[in-house]
């Protein structure tokens, strides 16, 4: 099932990619149910804080009435930044599945690198693309 959410990660990326935003798709998962899904909106909304990790919390929270994800694991693109680890910590997530292995993670989560090459080279090649067309 991680390669099916992830894949679900990576059309988000996608669809950030094209409306010039950072690639970066994120999904939250509990018991085997998408939960909510995001993808970076930072230039669109000019916010700071609109990663697509904060996104997709901020939607998990929402649907669970809820500020805990207890149990629940999150796919993203991209190994999360600081600020996101933060906010990962605080909403007690219990997991975080990435790709693209460019950023920094925290060692109080349990972060996992999804052991698909193909998948991470996507992540990887569509961030290489997005920031090199843009320098």
């Amino acid at each position: 099932m991680d390669n099916y959410y992830m894949s679900i990660a990576i059309k988000l990326a996608y669809k950030a990619y094209r409306k010039g935003e950072v690639p970066v798709g994120a999904v939250i998962v509990k018991d085997n149910k998408i939960l909510s899904t995001a993808y970076n909106k930072k230039n669109k909304t000019k916010r700071t804080i609109d990663h697509a990790e904060i996104l997709a919390i901020i939607k998990a929270n929402k649907k669970l009435h809820d500020w805990r994800l207890n149990d629940c694991i999150m796919y993203v693109t991209l190994k999360p930044c600081d600020m996101c680890i933060g906010a990962l910590k605080e909403s007690r997530i219990s997991k975080i599945i990435y790709a693209s292995d460019t950023s920094c993670c925290s060692n109080s989560i349990e972060c996992i690198q999804l052991n698909d090459e193909k998948i991470n080279k996507e992540s990887s090649g569509l961030l290489k693309d997005f920031f090199s067309s843009r320098r």
